[in-house]
């Protein structure tokens, strides 16, 4: 059984839609409060999820020059900064935390920015004929159950063996312009394990409803890209394909395009519906909705409760 020891998370966009903000901080280091309470960039929450998971060794893929910001940030305080926090042994603890996670870091480059399955490419040989664990630079996954999501999806590719697994969700057919789409047949409903029988980016509703119902689903919902996902070597030649036939979608070489190539390589590419919400922090609305669910999720949830309870109330006298 081949470990899943390894994750990328792509890092390698220019943020356009947190334009002002991100144009003074990558959107990957906008801060959030996290659930245990400490204020941690959107990255950190995300590779967190990944060593909980059981993650050995992280590449992050970034624009050329930018790994300084991550190599900064992810390291021990020095003795002068240490000052400043004598007597605040919480602080010193999280410095040797982002002095540990900055040890597990590579990095790599991608020059030039030519879609989401030409950043995957670029760690190509970090993954090295091993497993990754892929996932996205600017989403926070918050499980409904004891695992953490992508531990939910590292256990199901382990145990069986696959070549590939997506976490899917759930999702309504006046939201798949949004998400990378999967048609599945059942393996396990009840465990919610599907065969990947098809594999489209961003369909129109009418392509769905004659291509991607998936048995069992509600009328009206598909699966759609939940953000998670584990590879075997195989999805690197699936997009070396693409780039060397220049199969391109506006322009860019896509995952999604180099999954279905791959889907159709192999029996073991798996649907895993995922147990918990994906939150999208690199639009406006989804950074604030992904602090509320984590506030809501965390140690101050009963707090946050009465706040929110105080701001409706002005709201209705208002």
């Amino acid at each position: 059984m081949a470990k899943v020891r390894k994750a990328v998370i792509t890092a390698a966009g220019r943020g356009t839609r947190q334009y002002p903000a991100s144009n003074a901080v990558k959107k990957e280091m906008f801060p959030l409060v996290d659930r245990d309470g400490l204020s941690k960039p959107v990255i950190q929450i995300i590779g967190e999820e990944a060593i909980e998971a059981g993650i050995e060794e992280i590449c992050i893929v970034t624009p050329p020059g930018q790994e300084k910001i991550y190599r900064e940030y992810f390291r021990r305080m020095n003795n002068e900064e240490a000052k400043a926090y004598r007597g605040k042994d919480w602080a010193i603890l999280e410095s040797e935390k982002l002095h540990s996670f900055g040890e597990r870091l590579y990095f790599a480059e991608q020059s030039t920015p030519e879609g989401f399955g030409h950043a995957v490419f670029q760690a190509k040989e970090f993954a090295n004929g091993e497993p990754v664990l892929l996932m996205l630079g600017d989403h926070i996954y918050i499980s409904d159950i004891k695992d953490r999501c992508a531990r939910q999806l590292i256990r199901i590719y382990e145990q069986y063996m696959l070549e590939a697994a997506s976490a899917v969700q759930p999702t309504l057919e006046r939201l798949l312009h949004l998400f990378g789409v999967c048609k599945g047949t059942p393996v396990d409903a009840n465990k919610g394990i599907f065969k990947a029988d098809l594999i489209h980016e961003k369909p129109s509703i009418e392509f769905a409803r004659e291509n991607l119902v998936t048995p069992g689903l509600p009328a009206g919902n598909y699966f759609a890209h939940f953000g998670l996902y584990v590879f075997g070597s195989g999805i690197f030649d699936s997009i070396e394909y693409l780039i060397k036939n220049n199969i391109r979608e506006k322009g860019e070489i896509q995952l999604t395009a180099a999954q279905e190539h791959l889907r159709q390589q192999t029996e073991k590419y798996w649907l895993v519906q995922a147990h918990g919400q994906r939150f999208d922090t690199g639009i406006p609305y989804g950074l604030m909705e992904t602090q509320l669910a984590l506030a809501l999720n965390g140690i101050h949830r009963t707090e946050m409760c009465e706040a929110i309870a105080r701001i409706l109330a002005t709201q209705v006298k208002a």
